[in-house]
């Protein structure tokens, strides 16, 4: 595996689930559970783990906490494992020193990429990012992030997007504003910066289905989101990958539309978008939870929670959309994760 081509995995297209954090009713790691749902993301089929990002809650970082280098090791551990090469994406966060920090850790671990969260640089201007970013980018390969406001985000111009395309570090970008407006910016940047060997990737949850199958051409170029780097993927995952098998280069239908908005609709539940996505981690972790994953909804910070009703959406979509889970998939093999 150490003839791996990364770069090559990313541009065909792959399914990347953010992997969740497995706790026990204490608040402390749950290492078995934390294992199997490794596990259980390689034997669905993904092309790689995203680790240490929003899923995973950023508070691993804390060194109250100090669970950023052991989560990280875990996962690399599973997917030295696997019996087949994966992508290995882990989340970078905080100033310059923290990140440039954190990028060497990771590559350290044998992890291919970082994804690269701009959140601590919410008021800096573009000059600023973009060192910032040039500066992860000379440690380990990035990948960007367009994380939407309402989780911590910022709104970032396409000028910056298309600063930051000409990085030579940079490998993919994960688009997740949820904003059709500000996702064409950056495929805009991206086709007029000619960088052709940045591959597109989806973490835009409420549109998932209409990002795989949308062709977007600018200035003459086409360019496709070739897969999804998604916290809606870490659940009902072997679905997901079959999904990304069915919308990758297909032409839109009206058969796969009605899919994405099924899709978005679940995500709707799962991620608390009624409540300001209050309940979006813990909602990930009730669908696990229901599958015999994990034990509980625990996350680090005791006031992380459902939202109000949540628990209904999530019965109502489970209901009305059947073909969309994997329990079944997940029932027949669950013993085998947790050996």
């Amino acid at each position: 595996m150490a003839n791996f081509d990364f770069r090559a995995a990313l541009d065909a297209g792959c399914a990347i689930p953010a992997h969740p954090l497995a706790l026990t009713a204490s608040r402390r790691l749950d290492e078995r559970r934390q294992r199997a749902l490794a596990r259980y993301y390689i034997a669905a089929g993904v092309g790689g783990l995203a680790v240490g990002v929003h899923t995973t809650q950023f508070a691993i970082r804390d060194p109250k906490i100090g669970l950023f280098r052991p989560v990280l090791e875990l996962a690399a551990e599973e997917m030295s494992r696997a019996g087949r090469p994966l992508v290995r994406v882990a989340g970078i966060c905080g100033l310059t020193p923290q990140a440039t920090a954190e990028a060497g850790i990771l590559r350290d671990l044998g992890y291919h990429a970082g994804l690269l969260s701009l959140a601590a640089l919410g008021s800096a201007d573009v000059d600023r990012l973009i060192d910032h970013c040039r500066a992860v980018a000379a440690v380990i390969p990035v990948v960007g992030f367009y994380l939407q406001p309402s989780v911590g985000g910022r709104v970032l111009s396409y000028a910056f997007w298309r600063r930051f395309a000409e990085i030579e570090g940079v490998v993919a970008i994960k688009i997740a504003p949820f904003n059709r407006y500000q996702t064409q910016d950056v495929v805009r940047a991206v086709i007029d910066a000619d960088r052709t060997d940045i591959a597109l990737y989806t973490g835009n949850d409420d549109a998932i289905v209409a990002d795989l199958l949308t062709p977007f051409r600018f200035g003459g170029t086409e360019r496709r989101i070739v897969g999804g780097l998604l916290g809606h993927w870490s659940v009902w995952t072997r679905k997901a990958v079959e999904l990304l098998d069915r919308c990758r280069l297909a032409d839109s239908t009206p058969e796969l539309l009605r899919l994405g908005v099924e899709v978005t609709d679940s995500n709707a539940a799962f991620f608390d978008a009624a409540n300001g996505f209050h309940g979006c981690i813990a909602g990930l972790h009730e669908v696990l939870r229901r599958q015999g994953l994990l034990e509980g909804l625990w996350c680090l910070d005791e006031h992380e929670t459902l939202g109000p009703g949540q628990l209904a959406e999530i019965d109502r979509v489970y209901t009305a959309y059947p073909h969309l889970n994997d329990d079944d998939f997940v029932l027949k093999h669950r013993h085998e994760w947790f050996e």
